[in-house]
Parts: structure tokens; C-alpha cells; sequence
């Protein structure tokens, strides 16, 4: 295995795990999640939403093929990211909250450029033959 495959399941196995935790907190309505919801000012409900698509996003970055699931899954991620870091910053929360999901979206873009692209880049492998 060379330097880039090890790099890339690094930091994807740690985006993955992330999303898939976080996702399964916000499935289980935590108390911490559901508080973390009306500090934002969210409806209770969005825990439900954001939960079933982190964990199918976590699936979909570690699954094999899949190449234009995994480019809508990273397209998703990151807005969560960075939704949540201008969620936390209009409400004036720490810089922790703040940089958590700007560190978790850098590792997000570190898995995106260090992902094997063929698939992506061969569109017979992903749009039918005309």
C-alpha cells in the first residue's frame, strides 16, 4: 500500500466515523444533540433529517465504487460542515464549536483529493453509452 492509499483511509475512515456517530446521535435524539438544535434555533425534527443522511453519507464514502453516490456524499458533507460552522458562528459561539467542523470539512477535502478518481473521471463507467 503506498503513501497516498494509507492517507486517504486515514483521514476517510476518520470523516466516516465521525458522520457515522454524529449520525447515529442525531437519530437517537441525544439530549446533547436536541439541546445543540434549539441553541441553533433548528426544529427538533432537522436531528432526524441530518442524521439518516450522515450515516448513509459515512456508508457511501467507504463503499466500494459507488462514484457518483460518493461525489453527491462529499457535496453533502461538506455543507453540513460548513453549515454548521456558520450556524455556530451567527450564534456567537466559542471558536471551538466554530473550528470543529472547519478541521472536519479540511479532512473532508483531504479525502476528496486523495480519493482513486478513475471512476469519476471514466463517465462509461458512470453515465449509460449513448
Amino acid at each position: 500500500m503506498n503513501k497516498r492509499t494509507i492517507a486517504y483511509w486515514t483521514v476517510t475512515g476518520l470523516v466516516a466515523f465521525a458522520f457515522l456517530s454524529g449520525g447515529v446521535m442525531d437519530l437517537a435524539h441525544a439530549p446533547n444533540v436536541m439541546e445543540g438544535m434549539r441553541h441553533l434555533g433548528y426544529p427538533t425534527y432537522f436531528a432526524t433529517i441530518l442524521g439518516f443522511w450522515k450515516v448513509a453519507g459515512a456508508l457511501a464514502i467507504v463503499a466500494p465504487k459507488l462514484g457518483r453516490v460518493k461525489e453527491w456524499a462529499y457535496a453533502g458533507m461538506f455543507f453540513d460542515l460548513t453549515g454548521a460552522a456558520a450556524s455556530h458562528a451567527s450564534m456567537g459561539d466559542a471558536t471551538g464549536k466554530v473550528m470543529t467542523p472547519v478541521v472536519l470539512a479540511g479532512l473532508l477535502v483531504a479525502s476528496y483529493l486523495l480519493r482513486d478518481a478513475r471512476v469519476t473521471r471514466d463517465r462509461r463507467a458512470i453515465a449509460p453509452a449513448a
